[in-house]
C-alpha cells in the first residue's frame, strides 16, 4: 500500500464561479483529466473540492474508492493521534480542502461554532447537512477581494454619518447608542457588542420597499460620483459593483459595516466561528473544517436564516489585520500558514529551478497536495518511490510520510498542501 497516491478531486458549478477557461478550478480539472470533465464555456466552475465530505468526496485514483473507505481500511495513513482526537476512524478527515474560482459575491456569511452546528443539523438537516462548525482560511492565488468581520466601530460610525441612505434603516434610538459607543476604550465589551448587534440587526430586517428605495438612491448618488466624505469613495466601486450582481439586495450594505479587504497572491485570511464574511472576487486556496455548514443572509439567491446569522456573530468589531495568517518558513522554499485552530495548516512549495529539490519532514497525520502551477516529480521512501505530477493533480500524502518535490521543467513549480497534526 502506497504512502503517497493520487486522488480525483470533485467540481461545483455555483452561480457565482468563474466561467469556462477562466477558471483556475476548470483549468485544473481539465488538465488533470478528471474524468468525465469536460470545459462549458458558459457554465461556472466555482469550487474544486479534495476531502472527504460526504456532499462530493474524492476518489483514489487507482481503485476508484472513495478516499474516507480507503483511510477507513488503511488508518495508519491517517495516524493515531489524528484519529482520537478528531475521531476520524470512519476514514474522514478533520480538513476539507479546495480552490475557489470567484467572479460573482458569496453570500453574506458566517459559519456556526461547534454546539449551534448540532443544533441547526438537528433541527434542519435538509438544510444544514452535518453538525460540524467550519473555521476557514482563504490564501489567495490571484488578487483577491473580500469582505471580513466588522469594522472598527469609529469607522462604522464615519459611514453611518456619511451615509443617509443607511441610516434611515436604524432606528434613531438603535443608532443614538451606537453612536454613543462608537469611540469607546472597550470596543468589545457587552455593551458595545449589544450596540453593534443591534445596528446590524436593524439593517438585515429592514423591511424590503424601504431597502430597494434607499439603494436606488445611493447607487445613483455614487454612479453621478457625489460622496459625501473621503472614506465614503473606498466602498463606491464595491456599492456599483454588487448592485449589478444583485439589485437591490440588502448585502450591498454590509460594505459599510464590514472590512473590505484586498489580498495579493501568498496573502491569506481566516475567519473563525460567527465572524461575518464574503468573498467578492478572485481566485484561493480555501482550507476550512470538515463540513459544508453556511449561515446566508444577503447576496444569494440560496435560502437565507437571517435569525440565526444574526444571533450567532461574534459582534468583536476589528481592523483587518485580525483575520490575517502571517507567514512562516516551513522548511527552505515552503511557506506554512498556521491559523489558530487544529484541524488544518497549509504549506505553500515553490521551486524556481529545474530539478530543484524540497524536503519536508514527516508530519503526524495526513495532507492533501494540488499542483496549481508547472509539473515535477513527488518522491518517498528515501526516493524509491514516486509520481509524477502536472498541473492540477491532486495527491495524498499518509502521516509520518518524508516527502521531496523536485521540478520538472523550466518555470516555477508551486504545490499547496494541506494537513493536520496532533
Amino acid at each position: 500500500m502506497a504512502a503517497v497516491f493520487k486522488i480525483v478531486p470533485t467540481t461545483q458549478m455555483y452561480d457565482w464561479g468563474k466561467t469556462g477557461k477562466s477558471s483556475k478550478v476548470a483549468q485544473f480539472a481539465d488538465s488533470s483529466r478528471v474524468p468525465g470533465f469536460t470545459i462549458d464555456e458558459a457554465s461556472p466552475y466555482a469550487e474544486l473540492w479534495m476531502g472527504t465530505h460526504p456532499k462530493s468526496p474524492s476518489y483514489v485514483q487507482s481503485s476508484g474508492t472513495t478516499l474516507s473507505e480507503h483511510l477507513a481500511a488503511h488508518p495508519e495513513l491517517i495516524g493515531k493521534p489524528v484519529i482520537d482526537k478528531f475521531d476520524a476512524g470512519n476514514g474522514n478527515l478533520p480538513f476539507l480542502f479546495k480552490v475557489l474560482s470567484i467572479e460573482k459575491a458569496l453570500s453574506i456569511q458566517a459559519h456556526p461554532d461547534k454546539a449551534t452546528a448540532e443544533i441547526l443539523h438537528a433541527q434542519h438537516p435538509d438544510i444544514y447537512k452535518d453538525p460540524n462548525h467550519k473555521p476557514e482560511m482563504a490564501l489567495a492565488i490571484t488578487p483577491f477581494l473580500a469582505l471580513c468581520g466588522f469594522r472598527p466601530l469609529p469607522e462604522i460610525a464615519t459611514y453611518l454619518n456619511a451615509t443617509p441612505e443607511l441610516r434611515s434603516l436604524i432606528p434613531p434610538s438603535v443608532l443614538d447608542a451606537f453612536l454613543s459607543l462608537s469611540n469607546s476604550s472597550t470596543p468589545t465589551g457587552p455593551d458595545e457588542k449589544a450596540a453593534l448587534k443591534n445596528v446590524f440587526a436593524s439593517i438585515m430586517t429592514a423591511d424590503e420597499g424601504p431597502i430597494k428605495e434607499q439603494l436606488g438612491s445611493l447607487v445613483e448618488r455614487y454612479t453621478k460620483g457625489e460622496t459625501h466624505n473621503d472614506e465614503e469613495t473606498e466602498v463606491v466601486e464595491l456599492v456599483l459593483r454588487l448592485n449589478e450582481q444583485f439589485p437591490g439586495d440588502i448585502g450591498i450594505f454590509c460594505a459599510f459595516v464590514l472590512n473590505y479587504v484586498r489580498l495579493s497572491p501568498g496573502e491569506a485570511i481566516f475567519l473563525g466561528a460567527g465572524e461575518p464574511h464574503a468573498y467578492v472576487y478572485g481566485e484561493c486556496m480555501e482550507c476550512m473544517a470538515n463540513s459544508d455548514n453556511v449561515i446566508r443572509a444577503g447576496l444569494t439567491p440560496k435560502l437565507r436564516d437571517v435569525p440565526n446569522l444574526v444571533s450567532g456573530l461574534t459582534y468583536t468589531a476589528a481592523p483587518p489585520t485580525k483575520h490575517v495568517v502571517n507567514p512562516a518558513p516551513f522548511s527552505t522554499s515552503s511557506t506554512l500558514y498556521d491559523p489558530p485552530i487544529p484541524e488544518f495548516s497549509v504549506v505553500q512549495v515553490k521551486l524556481s529551478d529545474v530539478g530543484a529539490k524540497e524536503v519536508h519532514k514527516p508530519v503526524g497525520g495526513p495532507s492533501i497536495g494540488i499542483v496549481t502551477e508547472g509539473s515535477g516529480r513527488i518522491k518517498w521512501n528515501d526516493g524509491k518511490d514516486g509520481l509524477d505530477a502536472g498541473l492540477g493533480d491532486v495527491f495524498f500524502v499518509g502521516a509520518n510520510t518524508t516527502v521531496e518535490f523536485e521540478n520538472g521543467r523550466q518555470g516555477d513549480l508551486v504545490v499547496y498542501r494541506a494537513f493536520v497534526e496532533v
